[in-house]
């Protein structure tokens, strides 16, 4: 993997950390991640759920 650096809205964070609080994702990068992967899945790859 390679580092990146993120600038996001404050209330982006503190939406990610109250997922990371409420155990759906084990920290802030993985949410990331996992957002990530979804949003190119259907807008790079072309794949719907």
């Amino acid at each position: 993997m390679k580092l990146i650096t993120l600038h996001l809205p404050e209330q982006y964070i503190r939406a990610l950390d109250r997922l990371v609080d409420e155990k759906f994702y084990p920290n802030r990068a993985e949410a990331i991640r996992t957002a990530v992967r979804d949003l190119l899945s259907v807008e790079a790859w072309g794949f719907r759920s």
